[in-house]
């Protein structure tokens, strides 16, 4: 599906807005993906099912913005970004590999980066955590429910 999404030209400035609008999208499904882990018969496999969505609209947020950046501003990156190099530059900084052969070379794109590597770390830990205290609600709720009304 990333590589059907067009290309659009978006200045640096706007970047930071898609961004912010983006990361809004991410918390509400992150929400709604709560939820579901919460009323899953199978809240352990949801959680997983979850973490997964959550990484990969993270990853295509960030990789779009790059991609559309790239195509705007040439000089923000030391070579022109196609759908594959801005994913593949997005992963090789969410799992802080830094190969250097794609570098932000404009302040407001370093900016950006840095952005991700530090919502990266927001990702890793505080998701993580939030979606398995939800499985292990989710646990305790089916635990009950098969447990029945006590006597």
């Amino acid at each position: 599906m990333y590589y059907l999404v067009p290309a659009r030209d978006y200045t640096e400035r706007n970047a930071f807005i898609r961004v912010a609008i983006g990361g809004v999208l991410l918390v509400c499904v992150l929400v709604w993906q709560i939820r579901r882990i919460v009323r899953a018969p199978v809240p352990e496999l949801r959680a997983i099912e979850a973490l997964v969505a959550v990484i990969s609209l993270f990853l295509v947020l960030f990789a779009t913005t790059y991609l559309s950046l790239s195509l705007t501003t040439p000089a923000a990156f030391n070579q022109h970004l196609d759908h594959t190099r801005a994913l593949y530059f997005t992963i090789e900084v969410f799992s802080t590999v830094g190969f250097g052969d794609i570098v932000p070379r404009t302040n407001p794109v370093r900016i950006l980066v840095t952005t991700q590597m530090l919502l990266n770390l927001v990702i890793i830990g505080a998701v993580v955590k939030i979606l398995a205290t939800a499985a292990r609600t989710g646990l305790e709720r089916t635990r009950r429910d098969h447990q029945g009304p006590e006597s």
